[in-house]
């Protein structure tokens, strides 16, 4: 059995009305959708990425040993997800940035995805990576 890893990023977000929308509720639905509130908003992920598990191990053995952002990756194989979020783009990003040194050209490659998609993230702090380890 393969396993992979996919990077899903927040694409899109909507809300589920097979109802019509009162006119005095239009505002309590887009204010819901502006501060990130869950209650009927679907978020769509949309796969960016996916890499062999044994490559990503690799690619996150070059994130310094001992450090946070080491730990945080290493969930994905651990806990099968992680969710990367506003709280984890500064240490993320000094992460990677500081490993792109020591990497391959695909593992450079990844990282600079990576940073783009973290970059996003701190401009739009509603956006957020989902992290799977997948059973091919």
């Amino acid at each position: 059995m393969n396993e992979s890893v996919v990077f899903s990023v927040l694409s899109r977000k909507f809300i589920d009305r097979s109802e019509p929308t009162p006119a005095q509720a239009q505002q309590v639905i887009y204010y819901s959708l502006a501060i990130g509130h869950h209650l009927g908003v679907i978020d769509c992920l949309s796969a960016a990425l996916t890499c062999n598990l044994v490559d990503y191990r690799a690619w996150i053995a070059t994130l310094a040993a001992g450090s946070e952002a080491r730990r945080k990756m290493e969930g994905v194989p651990r806990y099968g997800e992680i969710v990367i979020d506003h709280s984890h783009v500064a240490m993320l990003a000094r992460a990677f940035d500081n490993a792109l040194a020591d990497q391959t050209a695909q593992q450079q490659a990844w990282t600079q995805s990576m940073l783009g998609w973290l970059a996003a993230i701190y401009q739009e702090s509603a956006v957020y990576i989902m992290v799977r380890r997948q059973y091919d």
